[in-house]
């Protein structure tokens, strides 16, 4: 005997029909005819911003104290481009002295050896709790805590001596100052990069039969470079900028050459803002050089590359035109049946 199923019930048949007719009443979203969101207090910031940078600008202009034809005249002489040739050469020594210690000292703080580990720490510790400015007077004024530096075997004969203040010149105290300080940074830096990559990837390396110097030089290393190289651009610049503490131990760099220049004639203004300007130049240009090296290692890592230094400088935004592409497209997957 063939059994009949009971209808369904008054309540859910309703529901059921609310479902499909609610479903089909869902508005489509007209993307062509979209518009942006009106925002008038960005207008009202945007206008307040233009009247200051005008009367900024008016200022600037306007006012004779600046001496803009003093400007000119010292800004492409010969003896800054000397004082700027010292300073990119300290930044460049100093950096290279920083990053290869820093390396060194990043894989000794994460060694299972704890004397090593506790040495490396130390080192850190130091240097980064001293401010560098002191550090330059400390190796500029060496020769008051030793007057004669000998290299020998400990306890033993020596090989070569010499005095301290014939050794350290103004050049290398500047050099062992930046430098050794960077180094306590930079290791910070690579110790986080480091940490930051995935431990699954040493062991797969190790499981491969990979050595540890060979699974961080060709496995950890790579992977853990785009989380290095933005802070370390960023030290970069700051060292452009820290070369100029370099003036007080009497260094011609940047600095220590405008200085030179406007104790004799007196132009303090217009030799500062010639300082200034090349200083501006010269980290926008490590500033650009900084975002295609984070755009070439973020390729494959993440989704959006970082914005580019002409996105920044031109208020480009890379993400609306991606959001506005994904909307077309969810759009045209509600419109297919």
């Amino acid at each position: 005997m063939a059994t009949s199923h009971p209808p369904p019930t008054t309540d859910r048949a309703e529901a059921d029909r609310r479902n499909v007719s609610g479903a089909a009443r869902i508005p489509e979203v007209d993307v062509a005819s979209a518009a942006p969101v009106r925002r008038p207090l960005r207008w009202l910031a945007v206008l307040v911003l233009a009247v200051l940078a005008a009367q900024f600008a008016h200022f600037l202009i306007t006012n004779p104290n600046f001496e803009w034809g003093t400007v000119g005249s010292y800004f492409g002489s010969e003896i800054i481009g000397k004082g700027i040739l010292i300073t990119l050469e300290l930044t460049v020594v100093a950096m290279v002295i920083g990053i290869l210690l820093g390396v060194l000292l990043a894989v000794g703080r994460m060694s299972d050896n704890p004397v090593l580990s506790g040495v490396c720490g130390a080192y850190v510790w130091f240097f980064r709790g001293v401010p560098v400015l002191v550090q330059l007077i400390l190796w500029y004024n060496l020769s008051a805590l030793l007057p004669r530096i000998s290299f020998g075997i400990p306890f033993g004969p020596e090989f070569a001596s010499g005095q301290t203040n014939a050794l350290i010149t103004p050049l290398l105290a500047a050099i062992l100052g930046l430098g050794l300080n960077e180094a306590a940074y930079m290791a910070e830096i690579v110790r986080g990069g480091l940490l930051a990559v995935d431990p699954g990837q040493r062991e797969a390396s190790s499981a491969l039969g990979m050595s540890q110097p060979r699974t961080l030089r060709r496995v950890v290393l790579p992977q853990a470079m785009r989380f290095i190289v933005p802070p370390t651009g960023s030290q970069v610049i700051n060292m452009l900028k820290a070369t100029s503490l370099v003036s007080v131990i009497a260094l011609a760099d940047l600095l220590y050459t405008v200085q030179s220049i406007y104790n004799r004639t007196f132009e303090t203004i217009p030799l500062l803002l010639v300082a200034c300007l090349w200083y501006l130049l010269m980290t926008s240009i490590l500033y650009i050089g900084q975002s295609f090296i984070e755009r070439h290692y973020a390729r494959g890592a993440t989704r959006n590359a970082p914005q580019s230094f002409w996105d920044f400088a031109l208020f480009r935004r890379r993400g609306a035109r991606a959001d506005v592409r994904e909307a077309e497209a969810q759009s045209g997957k509600e419109k297919t049946p």
